[in-house]
């Protein structure tokens, strides 16, 4: 088992970096195909999480010092949503909460599909209250599916809000630090956390990380749409096909 929480390690850490994900929603179908439950592969796709979109973050800062602010007022609320993720998922079977998944899934490749990948209209300006609810309700809903809220997030940011695609994925893996810190402190304080399985592949996933926020900048805006495009429709196909065959 061990090799393949590498495997999946390095993959997920990959993804996260190029995407500004928090890995969940690719981490999570890999670890119910391997043969964890629902709830097992979110507690270790949250620590994981803690890992990648750490570094990330830190490595996205360093090339776009001007996101600190929105990230940090949408990772407060992400940090209280995540906080409140344990009411979700000690009230939402397993099936309840691969449906929420899929459903959101959905809704982001539609919105995504919609928004150019370069946008003709000013960015708009968001308040700090709104910045920090936005965070809370993502936050408390991606938390309880196992996955950071990028792909909540994302289309948001982009679709209403009109952030450059790659600002608001830099965005959302700022947002991903803190929603999985909380979600890490509620499960853990619920008894609820996998801790080696999700050591291994958290610590495994920086190098991917690294990786993926190197690619992210050389990538052009139209090429990158249609990459994060495939991403969530892969993600979809492979969840599907674990629920119904």
């Amino acid at each position: 088992m061990i090799p393949e929480l590498l495997i999946f390690g390095l993959i997920t850490g990959l993804v996260s970096g190029f995407f500004g994900v928090g890995g969940g929603m690719v981490l999570v179908p890999m670890l119910l195909i391997s043969g964890f439950v629902m709830k097992e592969a979110v507690a270790i796709s949250i620590l994981q999480m803690v890992f990648s979109s750490t570094y990330g973050s830190f490595l996205n800062v360093k090339k776009q010092l001007d996101i600190v602010y929105d990230g940090v007022m949408l990772g407060i609320g992400g940090f209280i949503g995540g906080f409140l993720s344990y009411f979700i998922t000690s009230n939402i079977s397993n099936a309840g909460l691969k449906y929420l998944f899929l459903t959101i899934l959905v809704a982001s490749i539609l919105k995504i599909l919609q928004t150019p990948a370069v946008h003709n209209k000013k960015q708009k300006v968001p308040s700090k209250g709104f910045l920090i609810l936005i965070g809370s309700c993502i936050g408390m809903i991606a938390m309880s599916i196992g996955v950071g809220g990028s792909i909540m997030l994302t289309p948001i940011l982009v679709g209403f809000m009109h952030y450059n695609l790659k600002t608001a994925t830099s965005l959302s893996l700022f947002f991903v630090m803190f929603s999985s810190i909380a979600g890490f402190i509620s499960l853990s304080s619920n008894s609820q956390m996998l801790y080696q399985e999700g050591i291994i592949i958290g610590g495994i996933s920086l190098f991917g990380v690294y990786a993926g926020v190197k690619l992210k900048h050389l990538t052009n805006l139209v090429s990158y749409k249609k990459y994060i495009l495939s991403l969530y429709l892969l993600i979809l196909i492979s969840m599907l096909y674990k629920m119904y065959y």
